[in-house]
């Protein structure tokens, strides 16, 4: 049985995947709304050459083609969504897109139809990092037409970056440690 020109399209649920662990998290949501709503699930990964989109019309003869990057990016986003679902697959319905443009805009394209709901990360970010890269889900929450699901890091990962900090810190080159100086919470 087909739709009519007039019935309106499944629902569907984009989600932004950058393969970070901010992101891992926002896919699962997304399949959890996408599985209770009944609704399609398009993972999203956005990608730019490297340097931007001035910085290849101005490179004659990149190293790498726009194609080759294209590839990679596909490659990226089929290994995040086997890090969050594994070989077996989505057992959803929908489509994974890469889309060449920057992380908003490119969801913002995709997620446009006002029962559409976008999925993001919403990762705490130092002042820094903020200053110097642009917050995706901020831009979607300002300019979006749908619902913006913005979801949290997970607690764990949190703790899990500050372990890695104090470790990189104490395990640099040139010293040693043994096994009882790491600072690894570990329960019996």
């Amino acid at each position: 049985m087909s739709q009519s020109a007039d019935a309106p399209s499944a629902a569907r649920i984009a989600v932004g995947v950058s393969g970070s662990s901010g992101s891992r998290v926002a896919l699962r949501r997304a399949a959890e709304e996408a599985r209770r709503r009944r609704a399609e699930l398009w993972p999203v990964l956005a990608w730019q050459p490297p340097g931007g989109e001035l910085a290849a019309r101005r490179s004659p003869a990149p190293a790498i083609t726009i194609d080759e990057w294209e590839r990679l990016a596909g490659e990226r986003l089929l290994q995040a969504l086997r890090d969050v679902f594994g070989s077996t697959g989505l057992g959803l319905p929908g489509q994974a897109i890469v889309a060449r443009g920057t992380p908003g805009r490119a969801l913002l394209r995709i997620a446009r139809r006002e029962d559409d709901l976008l999925v993001i990360g919403a990762g705490r970010r130092g002042r820094l990092y903020r200053a110097l890269r642009p917050s995706v889900s901020r831009h979607c929450i300002a300019r979006a037409t749908c619902p913006v699901l913005a979801v949290p890091p997970s607690p764990l990962e949190s703790e899990l970056t500050a372990v890695r900090r104090r470790n990189a810190w104490r395990l640099r080159p040139g010293t040693e440690h043994t096994l009882g100086e790491l600072d690894v919470p570990f329960e019996a």
